[in-house]
């Protein structure tokens, strides 16, 4: 099986891309992991299912429901989870990425929480280097898109995270 034309959540070797496996590979554990599986992955490409959403406890309900804008986190873990596949196959580890920017995000739902189906993420890479990259994503279920747009990823997250707080002003 070559890394280019794996069908299912699993890595070449044959470990199972499940949420045990996705806990240990990106930074959001517990609760705030919201991935349940890989569904397929390529070198560009990946697709995860999740059922968090319909959970009353998941982490970003805000009074009692969960927004559709939340769907972009979903994305975000999708792409780290795809950061941490690539990384693997190569044989590194994947480097610490900080979610820089989202456009063209089109939200078709007010709320994920009261969708029954189960929600499926996807991403694509359209560019990128060792500085960051850029993903195409969406967030679906039972066929039907809720929302789509693009994320811009910057890497070396430790040096950002020295960087000066911004000092927010009271009114």
């Amino acid at each position: 099986m070559s890394i280019g034309r794996t069908a299912f959540g699993r890595l070449p070797e044959g470990t199972r891309l499940d949420r045990v496996w996705i806990e240990s590979h990106i930074p959001h554990r517990g609760r705030m992991c919201l991935l349940d599986e890989v569904l397929s992955w390529d070198l560009v490409r990946i697709r995860c299912r999740a059922t968090s959403h319909r959970s009353p406890e998941n982490p970003l309900r805000a009074h009692g429901r969960l927004g559709a804008a939340c769907g972009v986190e979903y994305a975000a873990q999708t792409m780290a989870v795809h950061g941490a596949i690539m990384a693997h196959t190569a044989g590194t580890t994947a480097r610490a990425g900080l979610l820089t920017s989202v456009r063209n995000l089109v939200l078709r739902v007010t709320r994920l929480d009261d969708l029954d189906g189960d929600l499926i993420a996807s991403a694509e890479r359209l560019a990128g280097d060792e500085d960051g990259t850029l993903y195409e994503f969406a967030l679906a279920s039972g066929g039907r898109e809720l929302l789509s747009g693009r994320a811009g990823i910057v890497f070396g997250a430790h040096l950002l995270a020295r960087a000066p707080a911004i000092k927010r002003e009271s009114r």
